[in-house]
């Protein structure tokens, strides 16, 4: 009888944990999450009257400050997910959060997610490199092999995100959560090790400062040079 199929064996040694430690970008920092964050994200949410943002989150938007401020203080306190309070230099201010989270050492399968950034952060070069620096972080510092990236299926803006960030499309559980009292079928997108370096590389490329105008606008698109890359796998 022929021997069953087995996937390949790999480096079992598990991976580091992640650190509460600052990450400095050209147009961003992150700062490990703590209470003295609450009173700029509150600010940062006023920009949300009708609370869109929150709308695919486990939480928010919050009553008052007061509130914004409990949450962060219980969020900054967890392990996993391990938050960062985001930073853009063009504003000085804490404008967002994200974290890593599901961090699983022996399998070296990490996530980023928890991504909450205000409608000033939203669709800019900041925004892009705070993700950059958590995945770099995650895959070349840390030594993971799977990077994942999983929304509510129905979160169209985080779906085009993660494939314009290299993220490969993996599918949907049906009736995976119930967030808010309804029902979140969840998308699940991955990065592996193999694929990183060439993710890596576009996306860096894409921050360099050889790619933006005077203006301040990009002079090449992320999506397509990720979207060849997918068609290339």
């Amino acid at each position: 009888m022929d021997k069953p199929p087995v996937g390949p064996e790999v480096d079992t040694t598990p991976r580091p944990l992640p650190a509460r430690v600052p990450h400095r970008g050209a147009a961003v920092d992150l700062e490990p999450l703590a209470v003295r964050h609450a009173e700029d994200l509150w600010q940062a949410a006023q920009a949300d009257a009708a609370g869109h943002s929150w709308a695919y989150m486990g939480y928010g938007p919050f009553a008052d400050a007061a509130a914004m401020r409990r949450h962060v203080a219980g969020f900054a306190a967890q392990h996993d997910p391990m938050a960062w309070a985001v930073r853009p230099h063009r504003s000085g201010r804490i404008e967002g959060w994200l974290t890593l989270m599901e961090i699983q050492p022996a399998n070296a399968a990490i996530e980023i997610g928890h991504i909450w950034f205000s409608p000033r952060l939203q669709r800019t070069r900041a925004a892009t490199e705070a993700m950059f620096l958590l995945m770099r972080h995650a895959m070349d510092d840390l030594g993971y092999r799977r990077l994942v990236w999983k929304c509510n299926a129905l979160n169209a803006p985080s779906r085009t995100a993660a494939a314009r960030l290299g993220f490969v499309f993996e599918g949907v559980l049906r009736a995976h959560l119930v967030v808010k009292g309804r029902r979140r079928d969840t998308a699940f997108f991955s990065i592996l090790d193999s694929e990183w370096p060439a993710r890596r590389d576009a996306i860096a490329a894409w921050l360099d400062d050889g790619n933006w105008d005077h203006q301040g606008a990009p002079r090449s698109s992320l999506s397509a040079a990720t979207a060849g890359l997918a068609a290339e796998g």
